[in-house]
């Protein structure tokens, strides 16, 4: 028996993999092929244990399916698209020591290396090939590497450009001003894909108040905001009329400029934004705000002049850097106003007078229902809110808000509006005072947003080439193919439709990146998400269409190629040759991708299938992968806060990482990569292949022998796994699979070893030619059913057990159900349970055990009771009409006489049948119970080192034997 080496039998079957090309995939006679796609992934750093997860997860699908017998593709290739890698470069060749510091001490490259990675594809291949293929080949993921490409590649450009030279025409892009974000370091729109922090962060249009500063008197001296406005943003334009002052941090500096020809006054950070945002702004002076403390702001609207207050809370880099006061409606001013009245040194300091400070009052603008005159004042009280750090205030002040939206009711001050819910007309209100020219826009974000590059990410208007996805007639082609689709998990889906609804028009060009320049723009670069949306189609052709020269890949050919031989006069052959290979391969069946590509990524795949192929075409299949943290913090490559796989390969063998990984959780939820967990992972798979070993050395009969009961148990158990982690698998629920598969059953195996004697190892009594025959049954099928998770292990130790690795999923063989044998082994289980309660309760080292069983009348009773339980529902059990059994029994007339002990155990007896399955409650008529217990009384006499003695009730003489009750006896100890 050898020791487990997981390092030598890994290396072993990749080299016989790649030799034999095992998982190199061609169209066979299967006609209904698995087709099983991930993300590919963006060599801008290495990989690390959170994206082995996410090719392995895929890699266990793929593998199970063709245990199934089916013909299985599963590609990768490199998404290289865009500016981060080129950021990556420029940082790496400038000398930054925090990029330096990710590349030589996060990922281990070389310093004589650095040098290869000063071009972007040269850092591209450095990470494809030392980090991402060499980790995917150590993990044994099953690729069809003939097929990998990078999108920086021609052809791949030349199918991108048929694709978007189609849309185009289709009439599903167009050009026009449109919101982006901009990299301000890199001068270029950004993505979602191309940012360090921020990527949850949405575009916010703000209502811009265009407020008037108060002509100055002739005394005054101020000429700071003489005839400008000041704009202040809101989110709720119809609040105008409740501002009651205005607020400036003292501190900033602001300035005067002229905007689209209007002197405007705003923050400094404020005059890019507006510019990025197609305004032309010239700065005319700058000042720090103190100097507009005390000044006051005509409302547009109303034109009542406010004063302006000073805040250190205003942020200068939020929109305009000057807000609007409306206390009476929003709990952060409220607190704001209230803490500048208690303040009066400070608002001395800032040369207001205090009294004319206190004397600002809330103007209620409108009422609803559950809130008072101020809506702010009771959200506040309510919570003990004291000062505006409380972090309540954040959440008092979104109740506010939400609510006043919904159900707000407008005051006699909003005119015509007078009486209407906020939520109904506030577009219509803000149109009209834009009409009148007191309202401007602005947008910004919701959170601060950074680039890769490390530069700040701000919302910008160009003019820009931008997929229309707000387009009537694709929005519902995409939502059929929601409709198609499984969704796993099914909550998922109502995300997809959501998603469609909210999304509009996408800006799918940036300045310049590696990726496919627009083919009729080629000064614009296509931007990431939008080059990622068919490219599960290229996969299938890739490897043969390298034999095709880059100038042949016209939109003829690839119309041919997708559309047929009627699409284009003359098709070209070899696009039609290629054509019967996609049509082989498609649709994807299967996608595995993250739950924050929802909202871009999955949603745009959904939407260009839909409307680029039939609906056969469109993709079968999501399954939603979750986040990864390594000791309950999330991993960080930028931190140094993560595992190599490599690394984690080294220490624990790729079998012990994939189990690990498939084990903690479901796809689709969230896990934590723990070392201490990931050892026990590796001992337990050791103690696997030892225990495994000694079956495989036994001497096992060709022939089934004489089996016992126990034997009988152990082989339904294994039937039932089969099923439970076939169904499981179909599912996409591989952590119930594996659990089922190895840890549930080797539950199993532990009461067996514990009831047939254990042997060496841990091994059950392998003297036995029944228990020979039984743990190499059970071997070879289990080690079918981890094949996909641990293939390794599974293979070698299958060759070695068959002479053949692991080639076909087990069927599940109904001979080998054994309810009746099942029920058996949950009694003697149960009755080991409570004979160990009773000691551990009473603290008795027992040297008898008396076993007393229930009389037979008990047992008639009981066949009552089933036989009723019955009646509705052959498959299920119900709850039985406990007088219909009654009426029953009592028919007996010994039964009779029993009376209300009957009545009693009736009720006992229709408890322990309900919801049993029909052929469950069969087994358990007619069982022997006494017989049971005898036939066990070796392991029971084993367990509790004392002397067995089974009786039945009416024969015992100890005081609760009358307590007993069918498949409930009763026990006394001595």
């Amino acid at each position: 028996m050898s020791d487990y080496d997981p390092h030598a039998v890994e290396e072993k079957w990749r080299e016989r993999w790649a030799e034999e090309g095992t998982y190199e995939a061609d169209p066979t006679d299967d006609p209904d092929p698995t087709f099983v796609t991930v993300p590919y992934p963006y060599p801008s750093g290495g990989m690390h244990i959170g994206h082995a997860r996410t090719y392995t997860v895929p890699d266990v699908y793929a593998r199970y399916r063709r245990l199934r017998g089916d013909t299985v593709l599963f590609p990768i290739a490199w998404h290289v698209t865009g500016t981060p890698i080129v950021g990556a470069v420029e940082r790496l060749k400038s000398g930054e020591e925090k990029q330096l510091s990710v590349l030589r001490d996060t990922f281990g490259v070389p310093e004589e290396t650095l040098r290869e990675l000063e071009t972007p594809m040269g850092f591209a291949r450095y990470f494809i090939e030392n980090h991402y293929k060499r980790n995917m080949r150590a993990l044994g993921l099953s690729v069809d590497w003939r097929r990998e490409f990078t999108t920086n590649d021609e052809r791949y450009s030349k199918f991108v450009a048929w694709q978007y030279e189609t849309l185009r025409d289709r009439g599903l892009l167009e050009k026009g001003l449109h919101p982006v974000k901009y990299c301000t370091r890199e001068n270029n729109p950004v993505t979602t894909h191309d940012l360090l922090e921020g990527e949850e962060a949405e575009f916010q249009d703000y209502t811009l108040i265009e407020f008037e500063w108060e002509a100055p008197s002739a005394s005054e001296t101020s000429e700071v905001g003489r005839a400008a406005v000041v704009p202040m943003a809101t989110l709720r334009p119809e609040t105008v009329y409740g501002v009651t002052n205005a607020f400036v941090n003292p501190d900033a500096e602001y300035v005067r400029a002229s905007v689209d020809g209007e002197p405007w006054v705003v923050s400094r950070e404020a005059v890019e934004k507006l510019r990025l945002q197609a305004r032309e702004v010239a700065v005319e002076e700058a000042f720090a705000g103190e100097r507009l403390v005390g000044e006051r702001v005509a409302n547009p609207v109303t034109g009542e002049a406010v004063p302006v207050l000073p805040a250190s809370f205003v942020d200068p880099d939020n929109a305009t850097g000057v807000v609007m006061s409306v206390p009476a409606h929003s709990p952060d001013d409220w607190v704001a106003l209230r803490e500048a009245k208690a303040d009066a040194e400070r608002m001395a300091a800032h040369g207001l007078d205090p009294e004319a400070v206190r004397a600002i009052e809330p103007r209620a603008i409108l009422t609803v229902e559950g809130y008072g005159e101020f809506p702010a004042r009771d959200a506040v009280e309510e919570r003990g809110i004291e000062s505006s750090d409380d972090p309540r205030l954040a959440e008092a002040t979104r109740e506010v808000y939400n609510r006043e939206f919904h159900a707000g009711v407008l005051g006699e001050q909003y005119g015509e509006y007078a009486g209407e819910v906020v939520e109904d007309v506030r577009e219509a209100l803000k149109r009209e005072f834009v009409d009148r020219g007191a309202f401007a826009s602005m947008y910004e974000f919701t959170e601060e947003v950074i680039c890769r590059c490390g530069g700040e990410v701000e919302v910008a208007e160009q003019e820009t080439w931008f997929l229309r996805y707000d387009d009537p007639d694709w929005k519902a082609k995409a939502h059929e193919a929601v409709a198609d689709l499984t969704a796993i998990p099914e909550n998922t889906r109502e995300q997809y439709d959501h998603t469609i609804d909210w999304l509009n028009e996408w800006p799918c060009i940036r300045n310049y990146g590696l990726g496919t320049r627009l083919p009729w723009d080629p000064d614009f670069v296509i931007e990431p998400l939008s080059d990622s949306t068919i490219y599960m189609a290229y996969y299938t052709i890739v490897h043969r269409l390298r034999d095709v020269p880059p100038e042949d890949l016209t939109r003829e050919f690839f119309d041919a190629l997708f559309y047929g031989r009627g699409a284009v006069e003359n098709p070209d052959d070899r696009a039609l040759a290629l054509r019967e290979e996609w049509d082989y391969w498609y649709p994807v069946d299967v996608r595995c991708s993250a739950n924050d590509l929802i909202a871009n990524h999955l949603t745009f795949y959904l939407f260009h299938h839909a409307e680029l192929f039939d609906r056969p075409n469109w993709p079968r299949g999501i399954t939603i992968m979750g986040l990864g943290l390594l000791e309950g913090e999330k991993m960080s490559s930028s931190k140094g806060h993560v595992v190599l796989p490599a690394a984690a390969i080294e220490e624990y063998g790729a079998d012990t990482v994939r189990f690990f990984l498939l084990n903690s959780a479901e796809p689709w939820q969230d896990y934590d990569w723990r070392a201490e967990a990931v050892g026990d992972v590796r001992d337990q798979l050791t103690r696997f292949y030892a225990r495994a070993e000694a079956v495989i050395e036994a001497d096992v009969p060709d022939e089934r022998p004489d089996l016992r009961d126990v034997d009988r148990w152990l082989l339904s158990k294994l039937a039932t796994t089969v099923a439970d982690v076939t169904r499981a698998m179909d599912g996409f629920e591989t952590r119930t699979a594996s659990q089922a598969a190895f840890y549930n059953f080797e539950e199993h195996l532990r009461w067996y070893r514990r009831r047939t004697g254990s042997g060496e190892n841990g091994i059950a009594d392998l003297d036995r030619a029944g228990a020979r025959w039984t743990l190499r049954e059970v071997l070879r099928t289990r080690l079918c059913l981890l094949a996909p998770f641990v293939p390794f292990l599974a293979n070698e130790l299958h060759e070695r057990l068959t002479g053949e690795p692991a080639t076909e999923w087990p069927a599940v063989d109904e001979a080998w159900r054994d309810e009746r044998s099942e029920f058996r082994e949950a009694l003697i289980a149960r009755l080991v349970d409570d004979v160990r309660d009773i000691v551990e309760v009473t603290g008795t080292d027992p040297e008898r055990v008396r076993i007393a069983v229930a009389d037979d009348w008990k047992y008639d009773v009981f066949d009552a009771v089933a036989e009723r339980a019955l009646a509705d529902d052959a498959d299920r059990a119900t709850a039985p009409d406990v007088g219909a059994v009654m009426g029953e029994v009592m028919e007996d007339p010994d039964l009779r006489e029993r009376g209300e002990a009957v009545n009693r155990l009736v009720g006992d007896l229709a408890e322990v049948v309900r919801g049993r399955e029909a052929a469950a409650v069969d087994a358990m008529r007619g069982i022997d119970e006494r017989a049971v217990y005898a036939d066990a009384s070796d392991f029971l006499e084993r367990e509790f080192d004392a002397e067995i003695e089974v009786t039945v009730e009416a024969d015992a003489d100890f005081e609760r034997a009358g307590r007993a009750t069918p498949f409930r006896p009763a026990i006394h100890i001595e």
